[in-house]
């Protein structure tokens, strides 16, 4: 008889984590798939082992897995806790890591006195839209990168 797998443990991320080279690796290989569909480009570009630690210090990243196999940006703003990225390795979808994750921001949010979850998608990415939708969110509103007149990516809020 088999052992069911167990569910790894959210850690958080401190600035000075041995791990951010790995959360690095995980976001540009899991958001990779984006790189021809999107524009403008992908703020991944900008991410660097060191933007990862500025996070840590201003917001929380949090992770799943030794080695590192899902990961998501939190920042809290007055009305919201805002996630920024969220991304899991293509070979461990679907075993509802992200699901784990947004639970996770949504007990953050209570904590932190909201009642809000807010991301942003981009608009091409039709998948990512009808994935946090599972996940509760609501498409509230769309927008447009500076110096683009149409919109370039939408809005989804989940209610706590």
């Amino acid at each position: 008889m088999s052992r069911p797998m167990s569910t790894p443990t959210p850690t958080r991320l401190n600035p000075d984590d041995s791990r951010t080279p790995e959360v690095l690796d995980l976001l540009k290989r899991s958001l990779a798939y984006m790189e021809d569909r999107i524009d403008p480009p992908s703020s991944m570009h900008r991410m660097s082992e060191q933007s990862i630690r500025d996070h840590c210090a201003t917001g929380e990243v949090w992770t799943l897995g030794t080695p590192v196999i899902a990961c998501i940006f939190l920042t809290p703003k007055p009305d919201c806790l805002y996630i920024g990225k969220l991304a899991v390795y293509d070979a461990a979808r679907g075993k509802g890591y992200a699901r784990q994750l947004t639970d996770l921001a949504e007990a953050r949010a209570r904590t932190h006195g909201l009642r809000l979850l807010e991301l942003e998608t981009r608009i091409e990415l039709l998948e990512n839209h009808a994935t946090f939708a599972r996940l509760g969110f609501e498409k509230t509103d769309e927008a447009a990168h500076e110096g683009y007149t149409k919109p370039t990516f939408i809005i989804m809020q989940k209610p706590l």
